[in-house]
């Protein structure tokens, strides 16, 4: 698959996509993100110019080589030995499978092979709704979701995707990707860990509509948090980036990132947390090391890379930032192949909605 990327930190929106798009010759799907005070006039300018092709985007931070910013404009276009189809999930909040026979019609179009299909999305929010959704269509045909929550609205704004020149609200916006020549890989990194001898903890009581995490083991969510690791609550919030906690699920672990210590001494989350589910606090690992695995196990298994498309929590950008990191991090990936990225409020692979996690999908 050949798979073009063009950029432009134009703020002029016509002459940014004139900008961008000066090496595309005939693409069969793209994606784009923008400043979000360009969304509108670069949805409707990439459609008028690429009538009949499937596009999708959104407003945020942008990863490009070893930069990170949300003064580009940046377009990601499927050429030679690509399919693709685009659409929309509206009503994400109230009725998230309105538009599901639209994305069902999409893969039996495309029709996926084995490894070789991806659905690539951005959406605004309800995000545990819209994966479950979202997998009544792509289970069936085994295709991994990877995509990320907008991130970065201005205040006072409210956060929108573009789907083939339309902007939509409380929506997800998709594209199901095929490689007609070769494979398409997804990963997930996660720097936290169940530290040895964790004590593991039950949900006892939750606010699912605030995604609050009200009890555990019958106590105050944050009073057991705060006990466990020697921390007065007040210091809960800030203690994320070193100990998120965790959904533990069979052997796997879903990160659960918690912003807000309520009144009734609940956790706010980023991710919903449901009753009877099996919690434990999370530590942090040696995330350069886990970084290199990562990069190692892609190049590994892909042999012939033409495209790596990631979406990086924000919190893990944070965090890199904080520790001076993120430069290093993004040369690096930018060095096992042509790499694009967008900072996430969330993260959604397969059939989770995650925090605090890096997913990508690498396509040879």
């Amino acid at each position: 698959m050949q798979v073009i990327v063009g950029k432009s930190s134009n703020s002029n929106a016509e002459l940014a996509v004139k900008e961008a798009t000066s090496g595309i010759a005939s693409a069969a799907g793209m994606f784009f993100q923008c400043p979000f005070d360009m969304l509108e006039e670069v949805s409707s300018l990439l459609s008028e110019k690429y009538p009949d092709v499937p596009l999708i985007g959104t407003g945020g931070t942008s990863y490009i080589g070893s930069e990170a910013t949300d003064k580009v404009l940046v377009i990601v276009a499927f050429e030679s030995g690509a399919t693709t189809k685009a659409g929309v999930l509206r009503y994400l909040s109230s009725s998230p499978l309105f538009d599901i026979m639209n994305l069902e019609k999409a893969l039996s179009d495309v029709r996926p092979g084995q490894q070789d299909t991806v659905c690539l999305e951005f959406c605004t929010n309800d995000e545990e709704r819209l994966v479950t959704s979202m997998n009544v269509a792509l289970e069936k045909s085994n295709v991994p979701v990877v995509g990320g929550t907008v991130f970065g609205t201005p205040s006072g704004k409210v956060s929108k995707v573009c789907v083939n020149g339309v902007l939509y609200e409380d929506a997800c916006a998709w594209i199901v990707v095929k490689n007609n020549t070769g494979k398409i890989r997804t990963y997930s990194e996660n720097i936290y860990e169940v530290p040895e001898n964790a004590k593991t903890h039950v949900a006892t009581k939750v606010n699912a509509q605030k995604r609050e995490l009200v009890a555990l083991d019958n106590r105050p969510a944050a009073d057991v948090y705060a006990s466990e690791l020697g921390i007065s609550k007040s210091n809960i919030v800030g203690n994320v980036f070193k100990n998120p906690l965790g959904r533990i699920v069979g052997d796997d672990t879903y990160i659960i990132s918690q912003y807000e210590v309520s009144s009734d001494g609940g956790l706010i989350n980023y991710k919903k947390v449901c009753e009877n589910d099996t919690i434990c606090i999370l530590e942090l690992q040696d995330y350069r090391a886990i970084n290199e695995s990562t990069r190692d196990k892609i190049k590994s298994e892909n042999g012939r890379i033409s495209f790596i498309y990631s979406v990086n929590c924000i919190y893990r950008h944070l965090f890199f930032n904080n520790e001076k990191y993120l430069g290093t991090f993004l040369s690096d990936m930018a060095r096992v192949g042509n790499h694009v990225g967008i900072v996430g409020g969330g993260e959604q692979y397969k059939k989770q909605h995650v925090n605090q996690t890096m997913v990508c999908a690498v396509f040879e």
